[in-house]
């Protein structure tokens, strides 16, 4: 009888069995491995059973970059440029020192809680509230609180798995080219006069920058100054006219080519 269930099983296990292409154990393989989802799938596994069934990019991996995209394409026989690496920013300068208090907020430290509720106790009701939510939800060591109460962008470890962007309630984080230099940093929709009584920093509409800009990368909408970053090339034009010190420039990057738009 045990021989009998033996080969009964045999029999099922060929027959029922589902075959995988042995191209997604090779893909996984040369993949960084930290199933952080930037991809758009749950994991490396995922992304690389996608890839082998034709529904994932073979440069969709952002961490892996360029070096990846390439033995992934040469697993599957095609050719393939890597994806532009992505890290998030920070678009809120206003920590304790530049930005005033409301009173005293007695709930939970949580970004999300403090939002829906009491509103934290920094007066501007745009600015980072200072909690650290997003710094909670970085699986890959890639963000701190600094002592001014703001979070800090730590760029060679970020993934761009966009969690941080989900754990901030005021929409502060962005995912953004590692290549871009330049970033309005205030995502206040005040006037300038109700923006000065609240953060040294914000800003005030003004209009200097849009002024300066030799590409048209920068706009106003709500009165706020934005950018188009397909269209800034880095020039720092705009850093240097802003009265409010708003406009943030990272050294080291550099001046980038782009089709200018008057």
């Amino acid at each position: 009888m045990a021989a009998l269930f033996a080969l009964g099983l045999a029999v099922a296990s060929k027959k029922f069995a589902v075959e995988t292409d042995p191209r997604v154990e090779e893909i996984e393989s040369v993949l960084p491995g930290v199933n952080c989802g930037a991809c758009g799938f749950a994991g490396c596994n995922n992304f690389a059973e996608g890839v082998a069934s034709g529904k994932a990019p073979v440069n969709g991996c952002p961490v892996g970059g360029l070096s990846v995209a390439k033995m992934v394409a040469s697993i599957m026989g095609v050719e393939a440029d890597g994806p532009k690496r992505r890290v998030a920013q920070v678009l809120c300068k206003g920590g304790h020192a530049e930005a005033k208090q409301r009173g005293g907020y007695d709930g939970p430290k949580d970004c999300r809680i403090a939002h829906a509720t009491q509103g934290g106790d920094k007066a501007c009701s745009y600015g980072c509230l200072g909690y650290g939510s997003c710094v909670a939800s970085c699986e890959f060591n890639a963000m701190y609180m600094d002592e001014n109460g703001l979070p800090v962008v730590i760029e060679e470890n970020c993934t761009a798995c966009g969690k941080c962007v989900d754990a901030c309630p005021r929409d502060i984080i962005v995912l953004v080219d590692e290549e871009q230099g330049v970033h309005i940093r205030c995502r206040s929709l005040l006037t300038g006069r109700f923006v000065r009584q609240v953060c040294s920093v914000g800003c005030i509409a003004c209009q200097r920058c849009v002024k300066v800009c030799p590409t048209g990368a920068i706009y106003m909408e709500d009165n706020l100054a934005r950018i188009d970053y397909d269209k800034c090339i880095n020039c720092r034009e705009c850093v240097a006219v802003c009265p409010m010190n708003t406009i943030d420039w990272q050294e080291g990057k550099a001046l980038l080519e782009k089709v200018a738009v008057g």
